[in-house]
C-alpha cells in the first residue's frame, strides 16, 4: 500500500534503515524469483507447468481459450495486464519441433489473442514473441510459449522504470473472464 510522502523520517521498526523511499510490497512476486513451478529437468514429467496446466478447469488453470493442438493461458507473473501465452499441449522445447498443424495453430490463437485483447481491453499494439533457450530468457525453457504482451500508449511509466514494478488493476481472474468472453469463435 502506498503512503503519502512524507519530510519527517519514518521509524522503520528497526527493519532497514530509513531512505526516504516509499515502498510498494509485492511478495507474491517472490514464488516466481525463487523458481517456484519450475520444471526440474527436460522432461514433460519433470513439474512442467505448460504440461500441468490442461489438465485443470479452465479458471483454475486461467486458460482463455483451447485448440486441438495449443492453448491460450494468462500469464501467471505478467509483464502488462492481459498478458498472454499460446503454448502447445505437447512437451517441445523449441519452435523447429513443432509440426505443420502445431504451427498453424499456434499462429491462428496468436491472431485471435490479438483480437480479444483489442476487443476486451483496447490494446493499441503487442510485444509478441518466444524466448528460445534460458540464455535467451526463456523463464521455462522445456516447454515452447509465445508470448503477446498487450500495449497502450504511454504504458511505460515511472513505475517499471523507477521502481520495477508493474501496476495491474485487475485480479487475474476476472481478466480471463474478460478475455474468454471476448474470444473470438470463427
Amino acid at each position: 500500500m502506498l503512503r503519502p510522502m512524507t519530510t519527517e523520517p519514518e521509524r522503520q521498526n528497526g527493519v532497514g534503515t530509513h531512505d526516504g523511499f516509499q515502498r510498494l510490497w509485492t511478495p507474491h512476486r517472490m514464488a516466481y524469483i525463487q523458481g517456484e513451478n519450475k520444471p526440474t529437468g527436460p522432461e514433460a514429467g519433470d513439474g512442467c507447468p505448460f504440461c500441468g496446466i490442461p489438465e485443470m478447469s479452465d479458471q483454475d488453470g486461467l486458460i482463455v481459450a483451447r485448440g486441438k493442438h495449443v492453448y491460450a493461458v494468462l500469464n501467471l507473473y505478467p509483464y502488462n495486464g492481459g498478458h498472454l501465452m499460446v503454448v502447445p499441449y505437447r512437451h517441445v522445447a523449441d519452435y523447429t519441433e513443432l509440426d505443420g498443424p502445431e504451427t498453424a495453430e499456434l499462429a491462428d490463437l496468436t491472431k485471435r489473442a490479438m483480437v480479444a485483447l483489442r476487443k476486451a481491453s483496447g490494446a493499441h499494439g503487442f510485444n509478441i514473441g518466444m524466448n528460445q533457450g534460458s540464455a535467451a530468457g526463456a523463464g521455462i525453457a522445456a516447454h515452447l510459449h509465445q508470448h503477446i504482451v498487450p500495449r497502450w500508449g504511454g504504458d511505460t511509466n515511472f513505475m517499471p522504470v523507477v521502481g520495477h514494478t508493474k501496476v495491474l488493476p485487475q485480479l487475474l481472474a476476472d481478466t480471463r473472464q474478460m478475455l474468454s468472453d471476448a474470444w473470438p469463435n470463427d
